[in-house]
This record gives structure tokens, sequence and C-alpha cells, in this order.
């Protein structure tokens, strides 16, 4: 248990804005590959895309907090790399690189992974997790619950995170908002409505300054402007209400708000192997 000196610090921490004798955090932007959507329909239900396409980004990032690693979403499977994409289907994932590759280039091994944060449950976001399994698994328990659901919902495949789900591995289910290193520097934010358990990121640095990875909140930064809620979302109510918390905790911390899915958006962070602190 930790001391009460400390806990009361990253209350307060919490409760300012501020960061309690943070750890040295710095945080990379990794590739965990695109997906090309034929059709972008089903990504407004007010037919804002209807017959429009484009290619989504799938980012993944690597916090280091002092000693600490943690890793934010895990992208597609790696089976991925080198297949064809499918002519006919309207989603075509591909991936060029694995995370262990991409880690190594910085000197990161998969055992040094202590947290495996996933924002939400969809294949495109837990793909590699198996890589990590001596890693905590850090998710929405709405979520994690819906890995065990018959039938299983949309774009949910529990192979991807079969260590967890047979207890070989930590599964730590996340309801609320997390300190995940009890200082206010690395905070997971409950931002539901794309499923029930989704959950944003906020990870304060002290050159870049706060820094929110939205999760799946928006797949396109100028939905938080049209309210673009995808067809296929747990909860059009919670959405929206998602979409607000991500844009005023973005002005009101002056922070850096990165659409996980969006090309031009997750620029704004430095590409790998160059990192932002």
């Amino acid at each position: 248990m930790r001391p009460l000196t400390t806990i009361l610090f990253a209350v307060a921490a919490l409760i300012s804005g501020a960061p309690a004798s943070a750890a040295d955090t710095e945080l990379w932007r990794l590739d965990c590959g695109s997906i090309e959507v034929r059709n972008l329909g089903a990504f407004s239900d007010t037919f804002k895309y209807a017959g429009e396409k484009r290619t989504l980004t799938d980012s993944c990032y690597l916090v280091r907090h002092g000693k600490d690693y943690m890793l934010w979403d895990a992208g597609l499977p790696a089976a991925l790399i080198g297949a064809k994409p499918d002519a006919a289907s309207v989603f075509a994932p591909t991936l060029v690189e694995d995370l262990p590759t991409q880690l190594a280039r910085i000197g990161v091994k998969p055992e040094q992974i202590g947290r495996l944060g996933i924002s939400h449950n969809h294949f495109d976001h837990v793909g590699q997790a198996a890589s990590f399994p001596g890693a905590t698994l850090m998710i929405g328990a709405a979520d994690f619950a819906q890995f065990k659901a018959d039938p299983l919902p949309f774009a949910v495949d529990p192979s991807s995170i079969k260590p967890w789900l047979d207890g070989h591995s930590e599964v730590d289910p996340i309801s609320g908002d997390r300190d995940v290193f009890g200082d206010g520097s690395v905070v997971i934010l409950s931002t539901p409505g794309h499923t029930p358990g989704e959950t944003s990121l906020l990870v304060r640095l002290e050159k870049t300054g706060p820094v929110l990875l939205s999760g799946d909140v928006v797949h396109f930064e100028e939905q938080f402007a049209n309210r673009g809620v995808p067809t296929f979302n747990f909860d059009r109510a919670d959405t929206l209400a998602s979409m607000e918390r991500l844009i005023d905790t973005a002005n009101s911390l002056d922070a850096t708000l990165i659409v996980q899915h969006d090309a031009s958006d997750i620029d704004k962070l430095p590409a790998f192997p160059k990192s932002a602190r």
C-alpha cells in the first residue's frame, strides 16, 4: 500500500490539474498500420460521409515514466505484414512493421512493457497485444467483459488477448478515470460511447505540455465540430458527451489533442523514432 502522503499528493495533482513531483516522462508515436476505408458512410449516422473514401492511420504510443514503460494501444495484428488487402472488403487494413521491431530501434524490449493500456476492444487496437504477455492489461471494465460475450460485438476478437483471458497475465479492468503512476502525469480518462468502456489518455510532458490521445472518440479531427457519430457506436449520447469532455479538457489544460486515426492529426507529434518530452 502506498504511504498516505503519496496518495494525498496524487489527489492534489488531479484537483489542481498539475502533476505532483512527476517522474521524467517521454512519449513516442508508433506506426501500427493503416486502414483504407472504401465507403465512409458508416462513420456518420447523419449521412455526412456517404460515398466518400479515406485512409485511416492506426497509431500506437509508448510512454516512458522514469524507468517504467506503458504501451497505449496495440494496433493491427502482425499477421497482416506482407498480406494482400481484400479487394472486395470495405475495410482494407495493412501493416508494414510490428511493434517489437519498432521498439527495438529505441532499445526497448517487449518484457520492459509493464503496462498495456488499451483505449477500447476493437481488433485494430489490440492486434499485437499478445506480444506483451508480461504487461498488466489496463482496459475499460465494460470493454473487457465484451471479450466474453456471445455473440461477440462488432470488431471484437478475443484471440488477441488470450494470455489475459486465460488468466496467465494480469488484468486491471478500469471503471472511471485512472491515474496510472499516481502522480498525475499519465491519466486514463473515461470517454465511453464508441464502446461501453472506451478510454482516452492524458500525458503531461515537461516541454511539450499536456497531450490528449483520443482513442476512437472520433476518427477524424473534424468530427469534433460536425458531431459525426458512427452508426456502429455503442451509445450516441455517450459519444457526444465524450467529445465534449475531450474538447473541454484540451481547452482547460491547453493540451495538444491527437486523433489517433487521423493521418494529418498525428503529425502534431514527432515521427518515430523521435519522441516528445
